[in-house]
């Protein structure tokens, strides 16, 4: 795949991740343009910043690290991926994930 394919690719794949946020949370998700440019990440929500990979080969611990180096310490970095044919993907820290979890079950 060529440059501009695999850019293109992307592009769809962030534009299309944007979309299901968007319809699932009930507001406007976009996708950050320059980011590949500035190394940052495809999307903000909130604390989340979210690297978008749409790729058939996967480089999960180069992607994680891609998105932890430009995430403030703050924030909670989340790798969003989709292979052909799958359902969209979450990768990300534990130590992020056990707070998540403990709300909850303190909610139940």
């Amino acid at each position: 795949m060529t440059g501009r394919m695999a850019r293109n690719k992307g592009a769809r794949g962030e534009n299309e991740l944007a979309a299901m946020l968007s319809d699932e949370l009930g507001t406007v998700v976009k996708r950050k343009l320059g980011q590949a440019r500035d190394g940052a990440d495809d999307i903000e929500i909130g604390k989340f910043r979210i690297e978008v990979k749409r790729r058939e080969t996967l480089a999960i611990m180069q992607w994680c690290r891609q998105i932890e180096a430009c995430t403030p310490k703050d924030q909670i970095p989340l790798v969003v991926f989709r292979q052909n044919g799958q359902e969209w993907r979450v990768v990300m820290r534990m130590k992020d994930l056990i707070p998540m979890i403990r709300e909850e079950l303190a909610g139940s």
